[in-house]
């Protein structure tokens, strides 16, 4: 009887586990384990700062409620016109001015900090860079300041390597990241170029599309499906468009709304469901935290959820 009972609760169990493997494989639950770009907690403005923009702050504000940032650390040393990038636990900031940077710093996400750490070195000093981020992949994107693209890893500390080139020297450029890929979209002399690069090889960019107007100092958004580039430095100056072009298949953005108030050269944030505009210039140093929905071209205007601690551009952006 034992036995017989024994047998039962095993064969009970490998249904189970047959069932639970079966469910996952159809959901794709063990597959979204592995988080892509998007945060689910917070956003991050690190560097940047208000009149003469050397600052070395870092202020999160909240995903899931709207609201104000708070001050939370400071990088390694103050520093504008850099890149960020996000691990699952950490944000980095990269390159950047005064003068013009090597350094990669990291502070942790999840627990509280005084300063960043400096764990390594770009392979050049570089300024007005643009940021992408492969969780999957584990590496962190540089690309801008020249027409170098490099990666540093998320695992180990380190200095990066340069993987490729873009197909022009870029500044002021901004940047996307796909689960598959990296793209850089705007630049500074305008163009409306958005070029792309692989995570999965080390390799050169492609010119894929264009922009629906020609931007420098943009802001950029990644859902799982489509890159956004928002605001900028136009023809016409500080602007607000909203672009949207897919990461399935190559070609142009279309228009799918503004932000709040026309602005350039502030953080840019994406959670699983909206992307996030926080800070900038334009015509005054900004405070704003602007979110737009990732869900429908809602074709109006990014709602305004909250204020940072003080005006600030040319930071740059994380999420967790």
């Amino acid at each position: 009887m034992a036995n017989t009972l024994l047998n039962a609760v095993k064969d009970l169990r490998n249904d189970s586990l047959r069932d639970l493997v079966s469910a996952s494989a159809f959901t794709g639950e063990e597959e979204a384990a592995t988080p892509s770009f998007q945060g689910s907690n917070y956003g991050y403005i690190s560097g940047g700062g208000p009149a003469g923009p050397i600052e070395n702050v870092v202020e999160r504000f909240s995903f899931t409620s709207d609201g104000g940032g708070t001050d939370v650390g400071n990088l390694f040393e103050g520093r504008y016109n850099c890149s960020g990038q996000s691990s699952s636990t950490h944000g980095y900031t990269c390159a950047g001015q005064p003068g013009a940077k090597n350094t990669i710093d990291k502070f942790p996400f999840t627990s509280g900090f005084t300063t960043a750490t400096d764990v390594g070195n770009l392979t050049g000093s570089r300024t007005a860079v643009a940021g992408q981020s492969s969780i999957p992949n584990g590496y962190g994107y540089n690309t801008g300041g020249g027409n170098v693209i490099e990666k540093f890893s998320f695992t180990s500390d380190g200095n990066s390597t340069s993987v490729g080139n873009t197909l022009a020297s870029r500044e002021y450029a901004v940047g996307q990241s796909s689960t598959t890929h990296g793209y850089a979209s705007g630049n500074y002399p305008i163009t409306t170029d958005i070029d792309k690069f692989p995570f999965s090889s080390d390799g050169n960019s492609t010119d894929v599309g264009d922009l629906t107007v020609g931007r420098g100092g943009n802001f950029g958004q990644s859902s799982t499906t489509h890159g956004y580039t928002a605001g900028g430095y136009s023809p016409v100056g500080n602007d607000d468009p909203i672009d949207k072009f897919s990461f399935t298949s190559d070609g142009n953005a279309t228009d799918v709304g503004d932000l709040s108030v026309a602005r350039q050269s502030g953080g840019s944030q994406s959670s699983t469901t909206h992307g996030y505009s926080s800070g900038g210039y334009g015509p005054v140093t900004s405070n704003v935290i602007d979110k737009f929905p990732f869900a429908s071209d809602f074709s109006g205007t990014a709602t305004d959820v909250g204020d940072l601690t003080q005006g600030r551009y040319l930071g740059t952006g994380q999420q967790y």
